[in-house]
């Protein structure tokens, strides 16, 4: 996979309430993917920018959600995929120490 798709795929990390106790508790990170990336492309691309070992890998699309404007018209937001990529014992990603 050339280098130009790997950082496609990745869109940013997914911080949450749920997000930061899968990530103390199960040694589990949330990302925001692209929609068009498939499993095996989300876990190559995980391991080869981030250095670690992706043990096992969950992926889920996010239905956008239908909100109202002020002028009271209904507008949905877009649908989104979000991954749940459980780390090797022993490692980690430090999101701040990339900033």
């Amino acid at each position: 996979m050339n280098q130009q798709r790997l950082y496609s795929i990745i869109v940013g990390p997914h911080v949450s309430e749920k997000a930061a106790i899968m990530a103390e508790g199960h040694n589990q990170v949330a990302f925001v993917v692209a929609n068009d990336a498939t499993k095996p492309e989300i876990r190559e691309a995980i391991e080869t920018l981030f250095k670690v070992t992706v043990e096992e890998l969950q992926v889920l699309n996010v239905k956008g959600k239908t909100k109202r404007t002020a002028r009271g018209k209904l507008r949905q937001k877009s649908n989104w995929k979000k991954a749940y990529v459980k780390l090797a014992q022993g490692q980690e990603i430090d999101f701040a120490e990339m900033a």
